[in-house]
């Protein structure tokens, strides 16, 4: 297929297009190379792209429609995964998240009214959960007390994507995202973060002092599950019925939420032992009260992902981080 996938030079969108692109399907790639952290890293996922037979890379952002009509002419397949991420900075630059995260996600919306793709998927994230003390998260759960502008501005564009899906009939699969790890990562994240900063004698901030704990999702089994879920556009055939899970398919329109995670989560402290061990070197802990915007917990129920693709991500966290501090030592020379 042709398949338009926003983000390519981002961290999940390299993965899925690399992906894409052996599988043998044609990528044109679409993304605005900004400067969130250093668009060095950025640089050297789209060196690996480039080569690719099938790649096409377009750069410039998701405010600019007439870019984004023009590079999804023909696409069969939309694959929204640029944003602008992390809870935290959405509190030091609110803009750039109204700006990305819902105008250009709405251009993304509005072009595949008028390129009518097979099946439009796009990224959204556990944020959306908030402050649920229900776990796990499941899908049909309420969304509706985001802590952060960045859960507010990714459940806007689910709601926006439901509309769309119930007025133009565009079939839509929103799927979201539980802190997603792994090689060729992105540098705010913590596991970038902490490996840099034992590397270097320096103290790891640990927020909520310690008493976290993340459903980490290894990048290489969120992609597998992205790819098992092109091929499952929502509709009445494949509605699931029965059993103890909940489909979110929508009665008015060809639309669904899906969760992308193992289902396991871990304890922050137990993610910074393994990371320990993986280094070979000691974390010295800088403790620390929660951040504005953040939740202790997340925890994803991932029975519908299983009952659509057959399929769960299962990488342990200890196979991940040591696939991710040796691409950064060989990456970084460290």
């Amino acid at each position: 297929m042709r398949i338009l996938v926003t983000g390519t030079a981002g961290f999940i969108g390299f993965h899925l297009a690399r992906r894409l692109l052996v599988d043998g399907h044609e990528v044109v790639g679409y993304d605005a190379l900004t400067d969130y952290y250093d668009v060095r890293l950025k640089h050297d996922r789209l060196a690996l792209l480039t080569p690719l037979p099938g790649f096409r890379q377009v750069t410039a952002k998701l405010e600019d429609r007439a870019a984004l009509r023009e590079a999804a002419e023909g696409a069969e397949c939309i694959i929204h995964l640029a944003a602008q991420a992390g809870v935290r900075y959405s509190i030091e630059a609110p803009q750039t998240y109204i700006d990305s995260n819902l105008v250009g996600s709405w251009n993304v919306l509005d072009v595949a009214r008028e390129v009518r793709p097979a099946h439009l998927l796009m990224a959204s994230t556990s944020s959306v959960y908030g402050g649920n003390e229900k776990m796990p998260f499941a899908e049909a759960d309420r969304a509706d007390e985001p802590m952060s502008l960045y859960a507010a501005t990714k459940k806007g564009m689910e709601a926006m994507a439901h509309s769309q899906a119930h007025l133009h009939g565009i079939p839509s699969t929103m799927f979201r995202f539980f802190t997603v790890y792994g090689p060729w990562g992105r540098p705010d994240m913590a596991l970038f973060k902490f490996t840099d900063a034992i590397l270097s004698d320096r103290p790891i901030p640990v927020y909520g002092h310690g008493q976290m704990g993340r459903d980490f999702t290894y990048v290489d089994d969120l992609v597998e599950a992205i790819v098992r879920l092109m091929a499952v556009v929502p509709g009445e055939d494949n509605r699931v019925v029965g059993g103890d899970v909940v489909d979110t398919l929508s009665k008015g329109a060809p639309y669904r939420v899906v969760n992308i995670a193992g289902g396991a989560p871990t304890p922050l402290m137990d993610f910074v032992r393994t990371l320990e061990d993986a280094l070979g070197r000691e974390a010295v802990t800088e403790m620390l009260p929660m951040q504005p915007g953040d939740v202790p917990q997340t925890h994803a129920d991932p029975a519908l992902l299983l009952a659509l693709t057959g399929y769960v991500p299962k990488t342990p966290v200890a196979t991940g981080v040591t696939a991710f501090v040796d691409w950064f030592r060989t990456h970084y020379r460290r």
